[in-house]
């Protein structure tokens, strides 16, 4: 792996690595931005989770409590109830009091999505509407046909519960139209399921493909391996900061484009930095990555500080089992800390275990032929003298200061005297003066 300057003929070779590199950039951008889909749209859970977590956010709660008065006034003639129940002399008043109600049902609508109750209702409402809609891209089921194609979030209940608590009667007045938000249309269908299609597939290929070409750029790369190597770290790096870069970007612009007006713009932010999260947090992890692949490169390059880590640790990579019980310790506290959504996937775990016990045995394969001389039984006798060294160091010191606290104050002038004295004859230097004082008076 060592580094320097290649020959003509390996020139070619050279751009070939470069060339990978670059392609391999490009592929593991797009997987990226494959993956974060595939997990948002396709996967229930990371649906339902996203869509309670939006249902949190103060600015969508404002935006769903409109919907659902609009809902509710729409599918039931308040005014005309109102009428119904007021005394003949004050029908007039009917009119304003069924604007006043509404305003009262927003405030109410808006405190019932606070509630856990009506969270949970709505988190249902998100689950039947996903599983209905994979359902239907995947084909159908035994109970669903997909001739219909339509996929709907029904609030229905939600309505009907926010009249109750606002004193209007809407059980089973609430039309869906008025109550439905619709996710997929059945002309949409043979769209939305080649397009799922192609996005299961991209997901996975462009993920093993852009690993594979980093793989083989790194093998071609024969005499420079450590430089193609740290070439790829910073082009992970590369890539998490685009894909966190491109997220702001687009947020802005589909904010700007979809905001129909200044007052939802607010909930539109929220929905996109929300929906997004599992993508910005894919950024970051790419960005991790690519750092610990340029420490690794680090590490087992020509540079004092390298050399000198190097040389510490190859003690316990020499010994191989211990090497991997320090390598396992080190796994286990990543998945505890579960720092990026890869180490908390089994699959993208997995790849990472592999990729961690490959840089293991050539690190240890390194080190070994850098220092031979740094065994597992030398590092144990030297540990040991140095642990014995720092016990002996800290028995001297807690006796003299137990000695010092026992002696009188007069005994210890008596002693500064005498050490004057050796001071004036010679017999002690400036510096065994200072430290004998300093013992004492410790």
């Amino acid at each position: 792996m060592a580094d320097g300057p290649l020959p003509r003929s390996e020139r070619p070779r050279r751009k070939t690595v470069v060339a990978l590199v670059v392609l391999s950039t490009l592929l593991g951008l797009l997987a990226v931005f494959a993956v974060w889909a595939k997990r948002q749209l396709l996967e229930t859970d990371t649906w339902v989770d996203t869509s309670t977590e939006l249902l949190a956010d103060q600015d969508v709660q404002e935006a769903v409590s409109g919907f659902m008065v609009d809902g509710l006034y729409a599918s039931v003639d308040v005014e005309a109830q109102l009428q119904k129940k007021l005394p003949p002399q004050a029908a007039a008043l009917a009119g304003p009091a069924s604007g006043a109600l509404r305003e009262l049902a927003g405030r109410v609508a808006l405190e019932a999505l606070q509630r856990p109750a009506v969270q949970d209702l709505w988190a249902e409402a998100n689950r039947v509407a996903h599983a209905q809609f994979i359902t239907v891209i995947e084909g159908g089921g035994d109970n669903l046909s997909t001739e219909g194609g339509d996929v709907t979030l029904d609030l229905g209940t939600m309505i009907e519960q926010l009249g109750a608590r606002a004193g209007i009667d809407v059980a089973g007045k609430v039309p869906d139209s008025a109550s439905q938000i619709e996710i997929l249309s059945s002309d949409e269908l043979g769209t939305a399921q080649d397009a799922v299609n192609l996005l299961r597939k991209l997901a996975y290929i462009l993920s093993f493909a852009a690993l594979i070409l980093f793989a083989l750029a790194v093998y071609l790369a024969k005499g420079w391996r450590r430089e193609a190597l740290r070439t790829v770290g910073w082009a992970f790096v590369l890539i998490g900061v685009v894909v966190v870069v491109v997220r702001s970007v687009a947020g802005n612009y589909l904010t700007d484009s979809l905001a129909s007006t200044e007052s939802i713009k607010p909930a539109v932010q929220s929905t996109w930095s929300i929906a997004t999260r599992l993508l910005h947090d894919g950024g970051l992890a790419m960005v991790l990555y690519g750092l610990a692949i340029v420490g690794g490169a680090w590490l087992a390059g020509p540079g004092g500080l390298a050399r000198s880590a190097r040389r510490g640790i190859t003690p316990i990579m020499e010994r191989r089992a211990i090497g991997y019980i320090a390598l396992a310790v080190i796994v286990l506290l990543v998945l505890w800390w579960n720092p990026t959504p890869g180490t908390s996937r089994l699959g993208p775990s997995l790849i990472l275990l592999v990729l961690l016990i490959a840089g293991f045995e050539a690190l240890r394969a390194q080190a070994i032929e850098d220092f031979p001389d740094q065994t597992w039984d030398g590092a144990t006798e030297r540990w040991g003298a140095w642990w014995g060294e720092r016990a002996e160091h800290a028995k001297a010191r807690r006796q003299a200061h137990t000695h010092s606290k026992a002696m009188p104050a007069d005994n210890r002038i008596d002693q500064l005297e005498r050490l004057a004295r050796l001071r004036e004859s010679g017999v002690l230097t400036d510096e065994e003066l200072a430290k004998e004082k300093e013992r004492m008076l410790a």
